[in-house]
């Protein structure tokens, strides 16, 4: 059996970045519209709102953002709401 060599083998170092200043491809990208294409995180129906985090994006119906909204805004870097959508024809 071989065994593993660490001879040789080099470690690279890196500046750390302060989590203030990281940014995430979610948190680069701004308002954008939202498509049929987007669903719903928790029940997978038409999205009408988006939610961008440090650590992604997350994508919620009108009933759960109703739900959840509130909690959501005060981490979120950027609260999409399309919401009036759903009652602007009536």
């Amino acid at each position: 059996m071989r065994s593993m060599s660490t001879t040789g083998t080099s470690t690279a170092t890196q500046a750390v970045t302060p989590l203030d200043e990281q940014t995430t491809p979610a948190a680069d990208s701004a308002e954008r519209p939202l498509t049929t294409a987007d669903r719903c995180d928790v029940c997978d129906a038409q999205a009408y709102v988006r939610v961008v985090m440090l650590t992604g994006e997350l994508f919620f119906c009108g009933h759960h953002a109703r739900k959840h909204g509130e909690n959501l805004k005060e981490v979120a870097l950027l609260f999409q709401d399309e919401t009036a959508s759903l009652t602007a024809g009536s």
